[in-house]
């Protein structure tokens, strides 16, 4: 992983007094940041049972890593636990009684205390008592046991953030085991701690050394035929091969696990094997498959009356169903989970997830009625759990949701006044200091300098909100100090950001660009680490990610037209990064990795426009072939743009009368107008757009300046940001083309008549290969693309992009293929063929209605495909029209001196020409992704 510069300040701590706030008065509480929701959620969630649980070791780690605790008596059930005690974990810690560090028959005993310990979250008293036990063993010469309880150690002391002591009883685990002589119980202790050592190269940014050590931890379970420790491995490898992009060998991998667990009769172990491959399925964003699989661990768990696997399994579906956006359906999962009687940790959990579900505002029921009886029982059982990282973060994810249901919800009619259940008061205030007091103590007490520093940046966050920003600076930057302290790049950002707002409220603007900066390079250290953590992370994209580059761009810009070239230079790079980081929580993963080339380094007759919409106004930055930037800002409310578009959107799609026009020239007015005099001066031949947000979903072909469309005057492509993959001009003359498409109605979408005239008009211009209807299969259209070296890939057929990978889809005659698996039939075989994919062709595909965000889809498939440039469809068209424009397409494209983006744009002004087809619904949905050469 890359190390990540950091912002260092000298604290004061203010004298502590939980009780007081106010005046400036120093509290202890915090409102908690707002992707730190989602983080804590994970956390909450995902800790459910100690075998084959789902815990994110380590404070930098990029995936979450499963894990075994090793312990020597091997007469215990899936969770971990003798089958004969009904003890709970915690109740374990509570009543275990001190043990004589001198009774070298106590070792067993303070191994089994600290696997209560840490099951319980309390580490560091696991790192004693486990300390305690290696001296034990290491005294009798008992080597074996004494590199079991190492790799326990490292477990430990990587959960704590403590890297190099983790890496250093690892390392001391390993040495002893290979100086052991090859057992089945050597082996048994060697594949734990391989899959420990594999956990541990995560956390430090090391994927392929993890995956080669974690394949070695299957291989050694196999040996010994531990069932439980080939899947917990192989899950581990399928998270891992994610990180580094091998989506195919992931799927294959996952494939493995199920087809594994499905041949194994009903048992416990079978349940939790299950529910972890739930839980992973939906960390890579695999939603419905998860949904499936844990319904599965459920019914099983039911079949043999296991009350904790039950509740555990409930508590999963409902954070699946939570990232479904299925927010009733969450609900009552998370209910019956806490009303399940199990594990008190999992009932706790299953409590709190409900009130942050609520907080949310998604759900239909009044939220007063459901927080009341909701508040008393979560508070009561908090004050039943002893210290552990669990308690703090239940505290304050707790802390979190009641300042969120503080918030005046937006009115869902006129007539509906706004929904607020709590009132944020100074007693409301005080509860929740008072709440976060003891987090923080909590978490002192147990060395867990991760979970204080989330727990002291949220009171930072806390004070704020009541605008005490010194109070505020001081907390944030003692949390800030303690992250870099454990090497936590993922708790670091959210505190620089927080530490940027504080600084520019108090006028410190260079201090404020100087953290924002610092923020926005440890996110993009944390490409990978941020999508594989975060399982709820298309939740809080949005509210904890996108906002930082929002408010570095407003600050950078805030300067006008005074803004200096480096500030307009670091803006542009920012909303690329804005736009890079929107791809990778739509994937799940970081997408963007071929080597890149920029755009005026390759036409010189071509302008990149950065639109970006903000709170209180429209910013734009255009760069112009080797000139310096230009900045533009009209004061404009964000929701005045967003309601203009949409709109426009909507008369767009309506292919009568010309409503369209007034709406059309108002955004041109906002976009082009101001940079009309610097383009006409520069004597440009294309537009390329680095779209905003809503933006996205109109084309800008059609925006009208009073006289004629914007397509009539340039040749418009649209654009990630500057950096392209590399490209070459298409080979003209002899252009072949694999075209393939669906006539007939298949599941569930209407014919298209007109497709088969489409292909072969296209193929009496180029030649080339088609598939049509039932030769147009997953398998064919796979083997046709291996097969023969085609430079351009023309699919005819209906399709879907959204705002969510899983639901961006390309329709075959016997399947869908959606966008990972376009990344496994295209970009697999651009490493094997000399020449690559140039234009990948989607003429019938449409956004997902209702989904403002989905034409971000197109974007991802143009991503992800790996075809150097994308054509595709904002809405469906007209049939017809689709035919006759290809047509022309492709015969603009045959010619030696037009580029992609002028081809299409001859094609639209062809359309444009038609009296029947004048309307923009016909020709303007075309929009062209990538490099338009």
């Amino acid at each position: 992983m890359a190390k990540t510069r950091h912002l260092r300040f000298r604290v004061h701590q203010p004298q502590f007094n939980p009780f007081r706030f106010g005046d400036g008065r120093w509290t202890r509480s915090s409102g908690f940041t707002r992707l730190l929701l989602a983080c804590l959620t994970t956390l909450l969630c995902l800790i459910s049972h100690p075998v084959l649980a789902h815990l994110a070791h380590g404070t930098a780690s990029p995936v979450a890593i499963s894990y075994e605790v090793a312990f020597k008596d091997s007469r215990r059930d899936s969770q971990g636990n003798n089958p004969k005690s009904k003890t709970r974990p915690q109740d374990k810690v509570r009543g275990r009684p001190n043990l004589k560090s001198n009774d070298l028959a106590a070792a067993p005993q303070w191994l089994q205390q600290g696997r209560d310990y840490y099951e319980a979250g309390q580490y560091a008293a696991a790192i004693k008592v486990w300390q305690q036990a290696v001296q034990a063993y290491q005294s009798q010469g008992d080597s074996l046991n004494q590199a079991m309880v190492l790799s326990n150690l490292a477990l430990a002391y990587q959960a704590l953030g403590q890297l190099p002591e983790a890496k250093n009883a690892i390392a001391t685990s390993l040495q002893l085991l290979q100086s052991q002589p090859d057992t089945p119980e050597q082996r048994r202790i060697l594949a734990q701690a391989l899959n420990t050592y594999g956990s541990l190269q995560m956390a430090q940014g090391q994927a392929q050394p993890a995956l080669t050590t974690l394949q070695q931890a299957t291989d050694t379970y196999r040996k010994v035929g531990d069932e439980a420790g080939v899947i917990r491995s192989l899950l581990n490898q399928a998270q891992v091969l994610r990180v580094l992009g091998l989506y195919r060998r992931e799927l294959s991998t996952l494939t493995q696990v199920n087809q594994t667990l499905q041949t194994q009769p009903d048992s416990l172990l079978k349940a939790a094997g299950l529910r972890h491959l739930g839980n992973t399925l939906r960390l890579i964003g695999d939603l419905n498959e998860s949904r499936k699989v844990l319904q599965q661990s459920l019914e099983i768990a039911e079949k043999l009356a296991s009350p904790p696997n039950k509740a555990a399994a409930l508590l999963s579906l409902g954070n699946t169903a939570r990232t479904q956006l299925q927010a009733e359906a969450a609900l009552q999962f998370y209910q019956q989970a806490a009303t399940t009687k199990g594990y008190s940790l999992t009932q706790i959990q299953a409590l709190v997830n409900q009130l942050n579900l609520i907080a949310e505002g998604r759900l239909k029921q009044d939220i007063a009625s459901l927080t009341q009886p909701l508040l008393p029982q979560i508070q009561a059982q908090l004050t039943e759990l002893p210290p552990s990282r669990i308690s703090v973060y239940a505290r304050i994810n707790l802390a979190h949701s009641l300042l969120k249901l503080t918030q005046p919800r937006p009115k869902k009619d006129e007539k509906t006044p706004p929904d607020s259940p709590l009132v944020l008061d100074a007693s409301k205030m005080r509860e929740i200091a008072q709440m976060l007091a003891i987090a923080i103590e909590q978490a002192s007490t147990l060395g867990d300098q991760q979970a204080e520093a989330y727990a002291l940046g949220s009171l930072g966050e806390l004070y704020e909100k009541t605008q005490q920003w010194s109070e505020a600076r001081n907390l944030t930057q003692k949390a800030l100090i303690l992250t870099q302290s454990i090497n936590a790049p993922d708790i670091s950002y959210r505190w620089q950001w927080q530490l940027g707002r504080l600084l520019k409220v108090q006028g410190d603007e260079e201090g404020a660009i100087a953290a924002y900066s610092e923020a926005i390079n440890t996110l993009q250290s944390l490409r990978n680490d941020l999508v594989a953590i975060n399982s709820e992370v298309q939740f809080s994209f949005r509210e904890g990610v996108e906002p930082i580059y929002r408010e570095f761009v407003s600050l950078l810009l805030q300067g006008g037209q005074k803004t200096s070239p480096e500030r307009l230079e670091k803006a542009r790079k920012v909303i690329e990064s804005l736009q890079l980081a929107e791809l990778d929580n739509f994937f799940r993963a970081a997408c963007l990795t071929a080597k890149p080339v920029q755009i005026d380094a390759i036409d010189q007759k071509a302008a990149v426009i950065y639109p970006i919409i903000l709170p209180d106004r429209l910013d734009i930055i255009l760069s112009l072939p080797q000139q310096p930037l230009r900045h533009y800002a009209t004061p404009l409310p964000q929701d005045q743009v967003e309601r203009t578009v949409r709109k426009l959107r909507q008369e767009l799609t309506t292919a009568i009368g010309r409503t369209f026009l007034p709406l059309s020239q108002q955004v041109y007015n906002w976009l082009i107008r101001p940079l009309e005099a610097d383009l006409a001066q520069s004597q440009l031949k294309t537009l390329v757009f680095v779209l905003d947000g809503s933006l996205r979903n109109i084309p800008m072909a059609a925006l009208h300046d009073g006289k004629q469309y914007l397509m009539e005057k340039y040749a418009i492509a649209l654009t990630p940001g500057l950096e392209l993959l590399q490209s070459q001009p298409l080979t003209r003359g002899q252009l072949k083309v694999l075209t393939a498409g669906l006539s007939e109605a298949r599941q569930g979408f209407s014919a298209l008549p007109a497709v088969e005239v489409e292909l072969n008009q296209i193929l009496s211009e180029v030649s080339g290969e088609k598939l049509f209807n039932q030769e147009f299969t997953k398998t064919k259209i796979q083997n046709a693309i291996e097969a023969i070296p085609f430079p351009v890939v023309h699919l005819a057929t209906h399709g879907q992009f959204s705002s969510k990978a899983e639901e961006t889809f390309i329709l075959t005659w016997d399947d869908r293929i959606n966008v990972n698996e376009l990344n496994n039939f295209l970009q697999k075989t651009d490493q094997h063929r000399a020449i690559p994919i140039e234009l990948l062709v989607l003429s019938a595909c449409q956004t997902a209605r209702g989904d403002n965000r989905a034409a971000l889809g197109i974007a991802g498939v143009a991503v992800r495909a790996g075809a150097r440039s994308t054509l595709a469809t904002l809405w469906s068209v007209n049939d017809d029209a689709t035919s006759a424009l290809m047509r022309q397409f492709y015969q603009e494209l045959a010619k030696s001196s037009v580029t992609k983006a002028e081809a299409i744009r001859r094609a639209q002004q062809s359309i444009l020409q038609d009296p029947n087809w004048q309307h923009p619904y016909y020709w303007a949905p075309y929009v062209l992704v990538g490099n338009w050469l």
